[in-house]
């Protein structure tokens, strides 16, 4: 059975995602800061880590290494939302925050993962991105550009690594349906979003054989809106 690890598995996505996949009968490797409702098992190991540390990031990997012998696929779901300055006023903490989370800790995970991938002869990696990351967007330079990155990290990955045998795709959803987002949007309708389950589904193919010859797509995930 394939070990798959997860960042940002406590949050809304994450466990949408985990679920998804241990349904397939995947082993599970969740990583985020705080462990939330998630539970260890025979078949799910959960590890706090802090993906902006990259001896922790290293750390993690290693022990997934030594409990499942080997990751197949990683997901990079953490990441992070934050608009309303204009560029000129976007100050270096909302600028530097949201780089961070979206982008740096897709580098970071790599720099642990892909050395483990190569040695087994193959792998899946698949990031998040962002619908609205295609172009700009009036305050929300910071946030578009974050998910840019993690596009173009993407297209790039996949460039180096398809020969290797490792698939690298991205997804780009629009606004996820999640409590916070309804609590933050009360007038708006939440049957248009994405709802995680299917954005899951979506993350579980790209994973998959089925997959195999996908490389360096960045996949629109848009519900009805």
């Amino acid at each position: 059975m394939p070990t798959v690890m997860l960042t940002g598995a406590a949050g809304n996505l994450g466990r949408a995602v985990a679920e998804a996949f241990a349904d397939e009968g995947a082993n599970l490797v969740l990583l985020d800061v705080k462990r939330g409702n998630l539970q260890d098992s025979d078949r799910q190991l959960f590890i706090a880590t802090n993906l902006l540390d990259p001896a922790n990031v290293q750390a993690a990997v290693d022990k997934a290494v030594q409990r499942f012998e080997r990751i197949d696929v990683l997901c990079n779901i953490a990441g992070g939302f934050r608009m309303g300055s204009s560029v000129h006023e976007t100050s270096d903490k909302d600028w530097n925050f949201l780089l961070d989370l979206n982008a740096r800790t897709v580098l970071n995970t790599a720099r642990a993962v892909v050395p483990v991938m190569l040695k087994a002869g193959g792998g899946k990696i698949v990031n998040i991105g962002a619908f609205a990351a295609q172009k700009g967007a009036a305050q929300m330079g910071a946030y578009v550009a974050s998910k840019s990155a993690v596009i173009r990290l993407t297209e790039t990955m996949s460039a180096e690594l398809r020969e290797k045998n490792i698939n690298v795709n991205c997804v780009l959803p629009t606004i996820i349906d999640t409590p916070e987002n309804r609590a933050a949007m009360p007038d708006a309708d939440p049957k248009r979003w994405v709802a995680p389950a299917a954005l899951a589904e979506v993350i579980v193919f790209l994973s998959s054989d089925a997959a195999r010859a996908i490389h360096g797509a960045a996949l629109p995930v848009t519900g009805l809106s």
